[in-house]
């Protein structure tokens, strides 16, 4: 049994960087909500800032030899969080299509759920290149449908729709890999 994480733990610099992602979200939220260009741009500005503490937290992590297991699972956790909630306000504001955020949040929730049964079973389904892309690619497109409104001739709406699209088509491949490692794992351990 694992032992649960120690004060040093919770507060290590990485591990606050991913509080921060995830206390930023009512902010965001209720900045969404305001509807303006100030209110969309100054939004985009702090969603900037929360994902470049998506960037440091691992790296800090590894450089300062600060890895843990709390912040093993509070990086990604910080990352779900953020997304989902920015895609349901972002829905409710008209911003983007229901079916992508239902899409989007019920894929994280099934690798989440499929990560779970896999250490149940006693192996990992760790993140590769599409996972890492897929988040990148949807923190992006986020960042574009927050900020709304045009700007010069910068139509960050009409980008950041085009940028959910790939996340879309990311993020339903890289979930289909995860289920493929599951299972070739899965059977792996039957032939054992």
């Amino acid at each position: 049994m694992t032992p649960p994480p120690s004060k040093e733990d919770l507060f290590s610099l990485p591990n606050l960087l991913s509080l921060v992602r995830v206390g930023s979200i009512p902010i965001l939220v209720v900045m969404i909500h305001h509807n303006g260009p100030y209110w969309c741009w100054a939004a985009g500005a702090v969603f900037f800032v929360a994902g470049l503490t998506d960037l440091a937290d691992g790296w800090l992590a590894r450089r300062m030899k600060k890895v843990s297991v709390l912040g093993q699972y509070l990086d990604p956790v910080a990352d779900k969080l953020l997304i989902a909630s920015l895609l349901i306000a972002l829905v409710g504001e008209g911003r983007a299509p229901a079916w992508m955020a239902i899409l989007v949040i019920c894929r994280e929730i099934a690798v989440t759920g499929m990560r779970a049964l896999a250490a149940i079973k006693g192996f990992k389904v760790p993140s590769d290149m599409w996972g890492k892309w897929k988040t990148a690619v949807q923190m992006l497109a986020l960042l574009l449908l927050v900020m709304h409104y045009p700007l010069g001739g910068f139509d960050p709406h009409f980008w950041g729709m085009a940028a959910l699209w790939g996340a879309i088509f990311i993020t339903a491949w890289s979930g289909l890999g995860y289920f493929i490692r599951f299972r070739r794992e899965l059977g792996h351990m039957a032939g054992r």
